[in-house]
């Protein structure tokens, strides 16, 4: 709670509300004391509305269990933290900065009537060429081009009030969510050891504030635990989109989306999306680059278990809602799973 100005009470923040209910609900809270789901193995991810993909046959069954229950978690979940009084049932209800932050990740498609929430990590380079295809300004998703993120884009953000409102209410509208853990670790390795600008701006500023004799350095070497350091000392509203969570990015008790895709199941997700909205049937979610290097459970595991278990354990609020929303495990770091 943060004291309002004039001598008013203690006002309990959203954020923290909901992080209040989730622990009560679900007790996450006795899970990150407890070694962090050292037993728990979770289901393969599925969408949390809507239906499963009709392109994927048998594969993609209604009746699959692991899907139902997994849907089912997340509806419930969802409906539980969102029903909430104090959340907000809109984004005019959104504070400003997270009301702006929901409407610049909000990508539009007039022609085909649907809004689909950009995250960072997420696939989204992909989302954007399909959207670009969709709209006639790339000739195909494998068109080999370096992606502009900007250009032949209608953002939500960019129309007025009441053309904002009429497209959140008639238009179709969807996401696709990532472990939480795993999208970090990959926008580490991604922009920290790939991309100079992030280096630069970031990396510089995290070596000097984490590290003794730092000053020297060109921010091409920060250390997953440094830059775990600096997301728990970062408020949330502030931070970049790719370390961002996907809660404040896509705000989804303000916005009622009508399909939450995961990238653990990107190719059928999409394909159920791509039928949803009626688009051309020549247009498929493009393959992943043969350069690309994907994080792996091996990675992942690597990663973590060579990082302070204290450190990751401090770093949990902050995506808790990720982790509970979306139905995915808190990470395993016990020291048991952690000597294989």
């Amino acid at each position: 709670s943060r004291p309002r100005g004039g001598g008013g009470g203690p006002v309990l923040l959203p954020s923290m509300l909901m992080f209040g209910v989730i622990l009560a609900s679900s007790g996450l809270l006795l899970m990150i004391e407890k070694g962090i789901l050292a037993e728990v193995k979770p289901p393969p991810l599925h969408p949390a509305a809507g239906e499963p993909s009709r392109r994927g046959g048998a594969e993609e069954a209604a009746g699959d269990l692991e899907y139902e229950v997994l849907r089912d978690i997340r509806n419930r979940t969802i409906a539980a933290v969102c029903g909430q009084r104090a959340m907000p049932r809109s984004v005019w209800e959104l504070p400003a900065g997270q009301r702006r932050t929901v409407l610049r990740h909000l990508l539009v498609s007039d022609k085909y009537r649907f809004l689909y929430c950009y995250v960072p990590k997420v696939a989204c380079s992909n989302w954007k060429r399909i959207l670009k295809v969709l709209d006639g300004a790339l000739e195909s998703v494998d068109v080999k081009m370096k992606m502009d993120h900007k250009s032949d884009l209608v953002f939500l953000g960019d129309m007025k009030p009441d053309e904002i409102s009429y497209r959140l209410k008639h238009y179709y509208k969807f996401l696709f969510v990532r472990n939480p853990m795993e999208r970090l670790l990959s926008a580490y390795r991604n922009k920290f050891g790939e991309i100079k600008e992030y280096q630069q701006r970031y990396g510089v500023e995290i070596v000097r504030r984490y590290r003794k004799n730092g000053a020297n350095s060109a921010g091409d070497d920060v250390t997953f635990s440094e830059f775990l350091r600096y997301l728990l000392d970062e408020e949330v509203e502030r931070m970049n989109e790719h370390w961002m969570p996907i809660y404040n990015l896509c705000q989804p008790c303000a916005v009622r989306y009508d399909f939450i895709g995961s990238y653990e199941r990107l190719h059928a997700d999409a394909n159920y999306v791509l039928e949803r909205v009626r688009s051309p049937s020549f247009i498929r979610f493009p393959e992943r680059q043969p350069w690309y290097k994907p994080v792996t459970p091996e990675t992942l595991h690597y990663y973590l278990c060579n990082t302070q278990r204290r450190l990751i354990k401090e770093l949990l609020p902050k995506y808790i809602l990720d982790f509970s929303l979306f139905a995915y495990p808190l990470p395993n770091i016990s020291s048991e799973f952690c000597r294989q």
